[in-house]
């Protein structure tokens, strides 16, 4: 068992880094003076196969916490990516089939392993306890919380002010989040701010179970590629599972604003050195040379040396000197008419026409050296054609017939 360490630098810093609120600090920290061993959870829903680096944020503030000696208790929430949380929603989230939430979860302690040293994790699926549950104690636990208390969250407000259906399903999942705390018997539980309430569900469930309530220490919201939150279901994510070379061009395509903050939340460059860095950028230092550091750490820190310096070449060769990529793909059409929206669907970039049109006019689009803007046009093929979408994508167009 691993000793606990008591420095009160290491564990301010710990405290601070990437927190936006701590609910019983003072407590907590003073549990952590003392050299007490805390059980410290965070619950992940396996709503998407990918952990993103929105996610990161509270992956690594267990990391601190098992650095300093802690239990960490990684809670992969079966039961609750079924019944879905609306705590970020403006949109009442379905239910989700209980396959393609074992499907999902097939790789998340993998993906949590890159962060954390998950041998000595105490990790718990939550259909354990939450499965065995019979309404006289779903009513005994629902009888804690008021109506009022749920329909005053901001985001449920904004729903019943615009008459939009809120479920009752959405009212019982602060419940089992809370009753997660319960079942394991958490002394912190991280989350993000939008997760406030549940996180304080957690406290008031302990309460009614006789236990000591834990602290909650709540983190920022990570915004993603398109400087919207970070969100699977936006499609504007950096996962964990991401290929070096598309991770690093991910992280290129941020908006500029956004790079200290990536670099304080989801890195662990000292924070010296990034305050260095926010000095040089509110002078007059170029972008992209701190982007480009920002890349190869993230790069680093979940493919290794080896491959973040394959992943800048990779950059440098593409989008400085404009060359094609070494390893392009290969995209076979059976005819060489094609429209630029069914060209787009088939390379994959898009999923809708919408989506695909919605390129095309951005001039997203480009064959064999040409824009292609113009969406009601007719593309005339020619064999070995370079295909560009975007700045990631790129393909070498194959005619069946060979001409």
């Amino acid at each position: 068992m691993a000793k606990v360490i008591t420095d009160e630098k290491l564990i301010d810093k710990a405290l601070s880094r990437g927190v936006e609120e701590i609910i019983g600090k003072e407590d907590l920290k003073k549990a952590m003076l003392s050299g007490q061993r805390l059980r410290i959870k965070l619950g992940i829903d396996p709503t998407s196969p990918n952990i993103h680096l929105g996610r990161s944020i509270p992956l690594l503030k267990l990391k601190d916490f098992q650095d300093l000696g802690h239990q960490i208790v990684f809670i992969i929430g079966d039961f609750t990516g079924v019944i879905g949380d609306t705590s970020d929603k403006e949109s009442e989230r379905p239910m989700l089939d209980k396959k393609i939430v074992e499907q999902n979860m097939k790789n998340y302690e993998k993906q949590a392993g890159k962060i954390l040293d998950i041998r000595k994790c105490e990790v718990q699926r939550n259909s354990k306890w939450l499965g065995k549950l019979k309404y006289a104690e779903i009513g005994t636990q629902a009888d804690n919380f008021s109506l009022s208390d749920f329909i005053s969250r901001e985001n449920i407000k904004k729903r019943l002010d615009a008459g939009v259906r809120v479920s009752l399903r959405e009212l019982l999942y602060p419940l089992m989040q809370g009753y997660d705390s319960v079942a394991i018997r958490s002394d912190v539980e991280l989350g993000g701010t939008d997760q406030r309430f549940n996180l304080l569900a957690g406290r008031k469930m302990q309460e009614a179970y006789k236990q000591k309530p834990q602290s909650v220490i709540t983190g920022p919201i990570l915004e993603g590629t398109d400087g919207r939150k970070m969100s699977s279901s936006w499609g504007n994510t950096v996962n964990l599972t991401d290929e070096a070379k598309d991770m690093f061009g991910k992280i290129m395509s941020l908006p500029d604003n956004l790079i200290i903050k990536y670099f304080t939340l989801a890195t662990r460059v000292p924070e010296e050195s990034i305050k260095e860095y926010e000095k040089a950028l509110a002078g007059s230092e170029n972008p992209k040379k701190y982007k480009l550091k920002l890349a190869r750490e993230i790069v680093r820190m979940y493919h290794g040396e080896k491959e973040a310096t394959g992943a800048e070449e990779n950059f440098e060769k593409l989008f400085s000197k404009k060359e094609i990529p070494d390893d392009i793909l290969e995209l076979i059409l059976g005819e060489a008419e094609i429209s630029p929206v069914d060209l787009i669907i088939l390379s994959g970039v898009a999923e809708s026409k919408s989506e695909a049109k919605r390129l095309i006019e951005q001039g997203a689009l480009e064959v064999g050296g040409r824009i292609e803007r113009d969406i009601h046009a007719t593309i005339l093929a020619q064999d070995g054609d370079v295909v560009r979408v975007g700045k990631k994508y790129f393909a070498r167009l194959r005619l069946s017939s060979g001409g």
